[in-house]
């Protein structure tokens, strides 16, 4: 229960309350155009879709450390002291559960709020029993679950991944493959509750947990928020590459002192955090199909954990492109931004639009919510979408295709024959 889940429940509970606005949340701002343009049908999505009431969600949660939702969000420091004064009761009464942890996973931090089992089956069973519990208490009809947690470190699938039959016995024989994350995940979808990856981590990307959401129905998506650098590159790639413009090199970096960077300081977790920042250029642009425009670009990306600057994390690029006739120009990008007050509203949407999908049938990867994601997962063997404007249709487009609406492909040819 860090800076984005903090900033997340505590938003939701100021909103109910009137005391400000879901800006940067797509399902309760955003609107969809139906039909024709000639039509002026433009409804809120939270409006043509049937989405979930702010005033009927309730949060649970687990952290290694004791403290409560208030506490939580004042020591993460994102949201003014005044305003979290005002939403104290509501907070106060969110204590954490004791939570799944594993030093090897998440090297720079460490807390006295965790679970103890004989092994990590009896650990994923303990969640279950949590999330059983938290339905019981709180009278929920359905529930969703969404990792905002830190980053494990980088590790590829093994062995015990590949079946469910071997992630089950790995579980039980304390597989040092199976991540923390991981056995969150298979208790949410032993239990039929949505799952969304808010981290870089391996988690539900692998053999057996895909086919346990396929087989129980279960909706998934992930992985890694895209906020804040790696948001501005699916907003300048696609332009660049939509004008047919060069690009020599792109280096970023980036620092921030929240407890995301503390964990990032290790070079484990940042390999996985760098492994989905740098696929994002890759597929957007596609050298292999305009190697005159991209071939060999240079592509860096560095992390600094930074105390002083806490979540207002600062993302500096620079960008060597080339236009007519190869001539070099320059962008430039310094994006002052605050972490978790751009990842709150995704956790919103991703939360609302997973229960829609699960209600709606819809089982297994979602890439329709690619749009709120660094590295969406696919299909086995197909290649992401990053091009963010190409998501948001896609994500729209399935939205018109759930109602029975026609799909927008902006031919537009009707309107002069």
């Amino acid at each position: 229960m860090g800076a984005v889940a903090t900033t997340f429940i505590a938003g939701v509970e100021a909103i109910k309350l009137g005391l400000g606005k879901p800006i940067g949340s797509l399902t309760q701002l955003g609107t969809i155009r139906l039909g024709k343009r000639t039509e002026g049908r433009t409804p809120k999505i939270k409006d043509f879709v049937p989405l979930t009431p702010l005033e009927c969600l309730s949060f649970g949660t687990w952290d290694i450390y004791e403290d409560n939702a208030y506490e939580a969000a004042v020591a993460a420091k994102v949201l003014d002291q005044a305003l979290l004064e005002q939403l104290k009761e509501p907070l106060s009464a969110i204590q954490p559960m004791k939570a799944v942890f594993d030093q090897n996973y998440v090297r720079r931090i460490n807390g006295p709020h965790v679970k103890k089992a004989a092994n990590k089956f009896e650990l994923a069973e303990a969640v279950m029993s949590d999330i059983q519990e938290f339905q019981r208490k709180n009278g929920c009809s359905r529930m969703v679950m969404i990792w905002c947690g830190s980053t494990e470190v980088f590790h590829k699938p093994a062995a015990v991944h590949q079946t469910l039959r071997a992630f089950e016995e790995g579980l039980k024989k304390n597989d040092p493959d199976i991540a923390p994350s991981q056995i969150y995940a298979y208790a949410a979808l032993k239990l039929r509750v949505p799952f969304a990856n808010g981290a870089p981590n391996l988690t539900t990307d692998v053999p057996a947990l895909l086919d346990l959401a396929r087989e129980n129905a279960v909706p998934i998506c992930g992985k890694d928020f895209k906020t804040g650098q790696t948001y501005m590159k699916t907003l300048l790639a696609p332009g660049l590459k939509a004008r047919l413009l060069g690009l020599r090199g792109w280096f970023s970096t980036n620092i921030l002192g929240n407890r995301d960077g503390e964990v990032l300081e290790d070079p484990g977790s940042f390999r996985s955090k760098e492994e989905t920042k740098l696929s994002v250029l890759n597929q957007i642009l596609q050298p292999d199909l305009y190697p005159d425009l991209y071939k060999d670009f240079y592509h860096a990306v560095r992390i600094n954990y930074y105390p002083p600057r806490g979540d207002a994390k600062e993302g500096w690029d620079n960008i060597d492109i080339f236009g007519w006739l190869g001539y070099p120009m320059q962008i430039k990008i310094d994006f002052l931004c605050r972490d978790s007050i751009l990842a709150a509203p995704l956790v919103l949407d991703l939360v609302l639009f997973l229960d829609l999908a699960q209600r709606a049938g819809m089982k297994g990867i979602q890439e329709w919510l690619s749009f709120y994601f660094k590295a969406p997962m696919t299909a086995p063997g197909l290649y992401p979408e990053h091009d963010i404007f190409i998501q948001l249709m896609k994500l729209k487009n399935t939205l018109r295709w759930m109602q029975g609406e026609d799909l927008i492909t902006h031919l537009g040819l009707e309107y002069y024959d």
